[in-house]
């Protein structure tokens, strides 16, 4: 018998009745250090305080408008995205995907009204990972995602991550946009090199093509910068935000500059719910501390303290742990053994982290964790690289013995 929830995930058999911070707890009073972050979504932790706050008051206020009528939340949020990136304008979304879907109509539609209408293909990377609808698992290309759903979505030309030479022959006549993750999340914690960035930059200026950066994983202060984009140097055209901007609460958006917008005239896109009153309180909220003076250089000098005692336990465990690789507090542990094992006794020693493609397990802290949080995941991930120990000498003692 089918269960109640489509069993489209194999769920861990763990119920949390609460969070405080870094910190998940179960009814039965067991605690656990979550490095997952609801997959790099909760940049503040679990119930933080000024969250909470936001949200309970707009709660007694108005819970949703529909965008026929001003939101009040939704316009402050936008000029401060707007004073703080490269965007002149944006739409809000409820996720990710959503953004990404909106960021490809954009692309397609700014050639349309630019006198181009031959080019709507969007160039992307092997290994990228855009959301589960059917234009995002087209754009992604990973062929688990698109198994049984009929023909892929035409206008999509994959070439493998970080191949500038792929990139410059894939551009044709019909190309209409690059579409790139600055650190692929889901595609193993694969940083962008900075030079490549930039390249791409230059060949969307040449070729008349738009510039379009998934931040949905890596943005809002996940790698030590507000956006990735920023530690190359450039600006996108568009750029697809979600996760870490609502704190928790679910939200994207999709911003851009004024002249990659200028097809998305009224009527063109829509959504009900988007940039509702308590999605925008919350994330309001979550730029109050994000943009605060010293968050982001803290993200820095946390994540530099992260990384030398991964590289610690790199050292210790040299046949469980292979690389530690990633930008920010988006950091990645390539393991030895099946990342599958390394996350169950990482979570068998009360820490939870999340796999990803190349044998990658992701950590993805809360940005405000601090020198308690790292020394509990020190402890944790140690032990857990021990239990895997014990696991290969009795399996090389079985070997042995037959």
């Amino acid at each position: 018998m089918i269960d109640p929830i489509l069993p489209t995930y194999n769920r861990v058999n763990l119920v949390f009745e609460r969070g405080e911070g870094a910190w998940l707890f179960t009814k039965d009073g067991e605690r656990y250090l979550d490095f997952t972050a609801g997959i790099a979504v909760n940049v503040l932790g679990h119930a933080h305080p000024h969250l909470v706050a936001a949200l309970t008051e707009q709660a007694g206020k108005l819970w949703h408008l529909s965008n026929l009528f001003r939101i009040e939340g939704a316009e402050r949020l936008s000029r401060r995205l707007v004073e703080a990136t490269f965007a002149d304008t944006m739409f809000f979304t409820n996720s990710g995907a959503e953004a990404l879907e909106c960021a490809i109509k954009m692309a397609r539609k700014y050639q349309y009204v630019s006198g181009h209408p031959e080019r709507n293909r969007i160039i992307t990377f092997e290994g990228a990972f855009h959301g589960r609808t059917l234009a995002t698992i087209a754009a992604g290309g990973n062929a688990k995602y698109l198994e049984g759903f009929g023909p892929a979505l035409p206008g999509f030309d994959q070439v493998p991550f970080g191949d500038l030479d792929a990139v410059k022959a894939a551009i044709g006549p019909e190309t209409a946009a690059i579409l790139v993750e600055p650190v692929q999340g889901e595609g193993g914690v694969r940083a962008a090199p900075w030079a490549f960035l930039r390249a791409l930059r230059a060949l969307a200026d040449e070729h008349g093509l738009l510039l379009v950066l998934d931040e949905v994983q890596c943005g809002v202060g996940r790698t030590g910068k507000l956006f990735a984009h920023e530690w190359a140097g450039i600006t996108p055209d568009v750029m697809a935000v979600a996760k870490g901007i609502g704190g928790g609460f679910p939200v994207g958006a999709c911003l851009a500059t004024e002249e990659a917008a200028k097809g998305m005239t009224a009527g063109t896109h829509g959504s009900t719910y988007g940039g509702n009153p308590l999605a925008m309180s919350v994330a309001n909220a979550v730029l109050d501390i994000v943009l605060q003076d010293g968050f982001l250089e803290n993200v820095r000098a946390t994540s530099g303290r992260l990384r030398q005692r991964l590289a610690e336990l790199k050292d210790r465990h040299p046949a469980i742990i292979g690389e530690i690789r990633g930008e920010g507090l988006l950091l990645g542990v390539r393991t030895l053994v099946p990342n599958g094992e390394m996350v169950d006794a990482m979570r068998a020693e009360g820490m939870l982290g999340v796999g990803a493609a190349e044998n990658v397990v992701r950590l993805l802290p809360p940005l405000n964790i601090g020198e308690a949080e790292i020394d509990a995941a020190f402890t944790r991930l140690d032990a857990a690289c021990g239990r895997l120990e014990k696991g290969l000498r009795a399996d090389t003692q079985k070997g042995a013995a037959a």
